[in-house]
């Protein structure tokens, strides 16, 4: 690990000061637990880290009320999926962190945090590895012809096939949740989570719509009839403590056996936190059945490209959609408290 510098900030001025004051190579450091890897095996080279830990009293707090569920940058990923109120009426959203790393790493990791968590490519997690564009603008990418079995298959460029490796965040991206953000300048804007990361494209190495220094403060997930009939499926090499092959987060607003509205997202499939409106339309005002969520999910992976090892993942991707849709439209709804 090179050397670096360590700040702590005591609240949000400071800790935008103090990355102001360390330039571009300077990072915020919340739960640590991506950050620490990724500078241990030599990816990220900070020049400084700045501790927000601190400002834990200002934006670590869960609520939910008419207008939705409000989650603090710095809430931990445990807290959340432990909430009683998440749990009951955004279970998609609770099982999404249930289900991702392990006990011990949910203790520390941040929301905040955890949506800016760096691909799992192998190409890009070893610097041995010249052709990784993500990780050196120009260079190939390694992943094209070679190890790519875990790779995306859905946004996809001819610049870079890694994939967003997250959970939470394809649950966020399916509710058309919001993320608030704080600019060096002090001033706020918020903006839909769906835009906080950006496609590969030709530029992979720039990964979101963040500007120098900005500091998420927290995400708001609007109330609608759809968020208590959800769900989050994940299918992964192995039960525990793995990263999905392929996975659905989906709700869904069903009056009489009508949907009324869908909300989808999907994991392990795709180059950033996936939402798939061509599914959602798909489901909209129809009864639901397999064949219906076959054509869904036919829908959802129509623009999938593969590259050898992973030619597999749209089936597979598609098979979890038509699984989480059907067993989402059985669900037992608790009544309002």
């Amino acid at each position: 690990m090179r050397p670096f510098a360590y700040e702590q900030a005591g609240d949000s001025s400071a800790a935008l000061r103090m990355t102001a004051n360390r330039g571009a190579s300077a990072q915020y450091l919340a739960g640590g637990t991506n950050l620490l890897d990724l500078m241990k095996i030599g990816v990220a080279k900070p020049v400084a880290l700045v501790d927000i830990g601190p400002l834990r009293a200002d934006h670590a707090s869960i609520s939910v009320d008419a207008d939705g569920l409000h989650l603090g940058a710095l809430v931990r990923m445990a807290e959340a999926a432990e909430h009683p109120d998440v749990l009951r009426d955004y279970p998609v959203i609770a099982q999404s962190l249930q289900l991702a790393a392990s006990q011990q790493l949910r203790n520390m990791a941040t929301l905040g945090g955890n949506v800016l968590q760096r691909t799992r490519c192998n190409y890009f997690r070893d610097p041995s590895w010249h052709a990784c564009n993500k990780r050196d603008p120009g260079t190939g990418c390694a992943a094209m012809d070679g190890v790519n079995r875990r790779l995306a298959v859905l946004g996809t460029s001819a610049h870079c096939i890694a994939h967003y490796p997250g959970d939470f965040a394809n649950a966020l991206a399916a509710l058309g949740a919001e993320v608030t953000l704080l600019s060096p300048e002090g001033t706020t804007r918020r903006i839909l989570f769906e835009e906080l990361h950006r496609l590969p494209g030709d530029t992979p190495h720039q990964e979101t719509n963040l500007h120098p220094g900005e500091l998420i403060l927290g995400f708001h997930v609007p109330a609608g009839p759809w968020t208590r009939r959800s769900l989050y499926l994940k299918i992964r090499d192995r039960e525990s403590y793995d990263f999905a092959q392929a996975s659905a987060a989906v709700a869904l607003a069903v009056v009489d056996g009508t949907i009324q509205q869908a909300r989808i997202g999907l994991g392990g499939v795709a180059t950033k936190p996936w939402r798939s409106h061509a599914a959602e339309a798909v489901l909209q005002g129809q009864r639901l059945d397999e064949a219906l969520a076959h054509a869904a999910a036919e829908a959802a992976f129509r623009d999938a490209v593969t590259h050898g090892e992973n030619a597999f993942k749209p089936e597979l991707g598609r098979r979890t959609l038509m699984r989480a849709l059907l067993q989402a439209a059985t669900m037992e709804i608790q009544p309002n408290a």
